[in-house]
């Protein structure tokens, strides 16, 4: 009996514009399914699209897999339809799941797709490998109609240990910028908050579910890796849990680095703590300052003001940690607004910034807000990179200039700081010069 099971996370993109060999990221969700169904007797294969020299079609045939399962994020939603067409076409049972599908599951109503999976429960997928209906969180295609059944939130205390295999095969190719190889671990699902222009608080069906964090370090002292990326969608948000954690690391006597994101206004009310986290070797926290002026961020639901951000980031420059300033360029922006960014990150001295193009999330109410507005349907153009709406103030390839300006200066700001000694500058430069009047990014 076949019990083979191929688990997939596809290719980022089939062009240089993107952010590969920069940072990396470990395919944790696959290897927590990975662990599942290797207990439960199947024989799972993991291919990820962003290390792979393989193409997914020959791992396929390879392989000959009776099931495969996809997740991914909007930008990859082309990827995974295109790989079950493929699968199908070989008779597998096709599924997917993931960040984006979760949130937008009729997208992916298609012919040959089997099972949309709508939440983070991976039990689901081993009922469906053992043909057994799920009872929730489910989509399910029967002679080609669709049923839907309720999703409903998933404790991620329930979930194994991920099975870190694959990874250690690739760790020349897992980083977080100079941190190489860098492994994953998650502690919570979902974000307690709701920024307008972000759909994370709405993952597990609006519910924080926050992993025991003596567990979460256990974890983390068999992780054979020296740096370790918290992936939640904020980490920093519970005072005694952080506490504990500290407590903890110091305990056990665990040397590694940590990357993490944090709240500016946690790091503000919270300042002794900083030290220690830098003490038990957080390295980056990776912060959504998002604007230079407080209107746009009371637009954006941050419930912060530009004092926090100020103080916030005085706070990490002085103990030593690096803060990751996510800075989003609006719609509505002048060429005066692009200037005003990178004249706060200076006077800052913020020396780590990532910088988005405003982008309506397709489960958001802004999404319908700018439906009007929008100058692309193709999903592969929702990476925070491309413009996908059209602005206020400018037109399409103006705005992708002064982008494009805006990040060549940050660049060339990093380098004469010394922070990207890693990359090569030339290639990225020229890169960067190539799209700066490059009509479509």
């Amino acid at each position: 009996m076949n019990k083979k099971v191929l688990l997939v996370h596809p290719e980022i993109s089939r062009t240089k514009y993107n952010f590969a060999g920069v940072i990396d990221n470990e395919p944790l969700e696959l290897e927590y399914i990975f662990a599942l169904l290797k207990k439960e007797g199947f024989a799972p294969f993991i291919w990820d699209g962003q290390v792979e020299k393989e193409p997914f079609i020959n791992k396929l045939h390879e392989i000959e897999p009776f099931a495969v399962y996809i997740c991914g994020r909007t930008r990859q939603e082309n990827f995974m339809k295109e790989y079950c067409l493929a699968a199908k076409d070989m008779n597998c049972i096709t599924i997917v799941g993931g960040l984006h599908v979760q949130l937008n599951y009729r997208r992916f109503f298609c012919s040959y797709i089997d099972y949309v999976v709508t939440s983070f429960d991976i039990f689901n997928i081993v009922n469906i490998l053992n043909d057994i209906e799920p009872e929730n969180s489910i989509c399910i295609q029967k002679n080609g109609k669709w049923t839907v059944k309720e999703a409903v939130p998933f404790d991620i205390n329930r979930l194994p240990l991920a099975d870190r295999s694959y990874y250690y095969e690739h760790t020349d190719r897992y980083r977080y910028l100079e941190l190489l190889p860098c492994a994953h671990i998650r502690t919570s699902y979902s974000c307690p908050y709701k920024c307008s222009f972000c759909c994370r608080s709405k993952m597990n069906c609006g519910k924080y579910s926050a992993r025991d964090i003596d567990n979460v370090v256990d974890e983390i002292a068999e992780i054979n890796c020296d740096n370790i990326y918290i992936i939640d969608d904020d980490f920093l948000f519970d005072r005694k849990r952080i506490e504990r954690f500290i407590n903890l690391i110091r305990l056990r006597g665990i040397k590694k680095k940590f990357v993490c994101y944090g709240r500016a206004d946690f790091i503000a009310a919270n300042a002794d703590l900083m030290q220690e986290l830098k003490d038990i070797g957080v390295y980056y926290i990776l912060t959504g300052l998002e604007a230079a002026d407080g209107k746009r961020l009371k637009n954006y639901n941050k419930k912060t003001g530009m004092k926090t951000n100020a103080e916030a980031v005085r706070i990490l420059n002085e103990v030593g940690i690096n803060i990751m300033g996510m800075f989003i360029v609006d719609l509505d922006f002048t060429a005066k607004d692009f200037r005003s960014i990178y004249k706060w990150i200076k006077r800052h001295k913020v020396r780590h910034t990532a910088i988005s193009i405003f982008t309506p999330e397709m489960s958001s109410e802004l999404y319908e807000q700018y439906r009007g507005r929008l100058i692309t349907d193709d999903p592969s153009h929702w990476d925070y990179l491309h413009v996908v709406a059209k602005p206020e103030k400018m037109s399409v390839r103006n705005y992708y200039m002064y982008y494009h300006i805006l990040v060549v200066k940050l660049f060339l700001k990093g380098k004469r700081e010394g922070i990207y000694d890693f990359l090569d500058y030339g290639y990225y430069i020229k890169s960067m010069l190539k799209n700066l009047f490059k009509f479509g990014g």
